[in-house]
């Protein structure tokens, strides 16, 4: 058996300026695909935690103005 297959979002068309995910090892792991050598590896529930507090608005102090 290979390693798991990176994935990502649809809505990156072509672009290599994307984040890529997989799982491994009951792990999540994340990577910026133009820097294909860091990789962040969490579990799913942290992971889900985080995209609902991004969803609920948790972090939008933090963000940067447009």
């Amino acid at each position: 058996m290979g390693s798991p297959i990176w994935q990502k979002s649809s809505y990156s068309g072509s672009s290599n300026a994307c984040i890529e995910i997989r799982t491994a090892g009951g792990l999540i792991e994340l990577r910026e695909s133009d820097d294909a050598d860091t990789i962040l590896r969490t579990t799913p529930v942290k992971l889900a935690a985080l995209l609902h507090a991004i969803k609920a608005g948790d972090y939008d102090r933090h963000a940067s103005p447009a």
